[in-house]
């Protein structure tokens, strides 16, 4: 809702990407807080957003998909994210909603972060059909980690000067200074390999649609980690690509990980391998089959896995992967955010900003708190099942 911030990218190397007819902006912005985003900017630009929603879409060969992409955080991304999240339902109640949520770090500088993250989940909870989480904290580990090995030479040559590793300047950012650029850049990564299936050709192409089909068993715990390999692309790093093996095995690392999490100690509800590049089904099925031992899969779905390939690396890459897991390891992010809330709402602190806006009400606060204990509830019950031994179904017998 800041001008000046749409004004910067029409003006930056990005501005021939969007369409400056499709954009809505106004002056000030949403002073970080939800319910100025959701109740007062979403009733006044309703009829904006879905006029330019509808010519989009009456363009389209075929709808697959929308995504939103949005911070949880802020104002306007956690408050105007998800109204814009129900207006898609209300409009294109048939196509499917995938939501890449940026969560913020403990160490956030809005004071208000947890009230506007734990009232976004709500609407997450009920609107989306798939959400990838990602925490900042990940993002700018990652790039720190990059930053370590380029300057001690490990990983065999140099970041590229102007790149989106490096300031406008050239020269490597310093640890403090928080690289917004290069967080962005493995984000932006993620979706392309995501959409990837829907833009090039592949021996087992993967619908988008089948994501949220195959990896959400239950709709409300439709929340998939994400990790990545590599995490950078060749316009960034000069590095040789990882083997095809240890390619599999960091996407089941921490490393990888666009969110603070563990998945190889939580549960399995599924998982998925989008896998791009020169690689067979037959590599595909090798790594499954060595990477399934070490997992905990739930117990009436150990064959959880949706795979798809597709033929064309990233620019300057032999192959990359991209792995989506349905895994109860979520939960503590959750149970963090809920804390931090907690912290807040016992004082009832800086609640007023939020009560004088026209539309909001306490009781939002409640539901909101009371849907995310909700959600933790449920990870919690497929935790339990965890260590309980598996039982092969009895097979039929057939009479002879």
């Amino acid at each position: 809702m800041e001008e000046g911030v749409v004004n910067e990218i029409l003006q930056g190397p990005l501005r021939d990407v969007f369409d400056s007819k499709q954009l809505i902006t106004d002056v000030s912005g949403s002073g970080n807080n939800w319910a100025v985003g959701h109740k007062l900017y979403g009733c006044q630009y309703r009829e904006h957003i879905v006029e330019k929603l509808r010519r989009t879409a009456e363009h389209c060969d075929c709808l697959q998909c929308f995504f939103v992409i949005h911070s949880m955080g802020g104002g306007t991304g956690s408050g105007l994210g998800t109204f814009v999240l129900n207006v898609l339902e209300d409009e294109f109640p048939e196509v499917y909603r995938f939501v890449t949520s940026v969560y913020p770090s403990g160490e956030d500088d809005v004071i208000t972060s947890p009230y506007n993250s734990v009232l976004a989940m709500k609407e997450l909870n009920e609107h989306a059909d798939c959400v990838l989480p990602i925490e900042n904290e990940s993002l700018f580990s990652i790039v720190s980690k990059i930053h370590q090995m380029t300057n001690s030479g490990k990983l065999g040559s140099t970041v590229k000067q102007n790149s989106l590793l490096t300031s406008s300047a050239g020269s490597i950012k310093t640890e403090q200074e928080k690289p917004f650029d290069a967080m962005n850049n493995i984000v932006a990564n993620l979706l392309l390999n995501l959409t990837s299936s829907a833009r090039f050709e592949g021996s087992l192409n993967m619908d988008l649609n089948e994501i949220s089909m195959n990896l959400v068993p239950f709709p409300r715990l439709h929340y998939l980690v994400s990790s990545l390999t590599p995490l950078y692309t060749l316009a960034d790093v000069n590095v040789p690509s990882r083997r095809l093996d240890q390619m599999f095995s960091d996407a089941f690392s921490k490393d990888h990980q666009l969110i603070q999490a563990d998945p190889k100690h939580s549960l399995y509800l599924a998982c998925a391998l989008l896998v791009r590049g020169n690689v067979q089904v037959s590599d595909l099925r090798r790594n499954i089959e060595r990477l399934k031992p070490s997992l905990h899969f739930v117990s009436w779905n150990q064959e959880g896995w949706k795979t798809g390939l597709c033929s064309i690396p990233p620019v300057g890459h032999s192959h990359s992967l991209l792995a989506l897991a349905n895994n109860t390891c979520v939960k503590p992010t959750f149970i963090e955010l809920k804390d931090r809330f907690m912290k807040l709402y016992k004082k009832k602190a800086h609640l007023h900003h939020y009560l004088h806006v026209d539309g909001m009400e306490q009781s939002c606060f409640s539901e909101a708190i009371s849907s995310l204990s909700d959600l933790i509830e449920e990870y919690s019950q497929l935790d339990a099942t965890k260590d309980v031994p598996k039982t092969d179904p009895s097979r039929l017998k057939i009479a002879t």
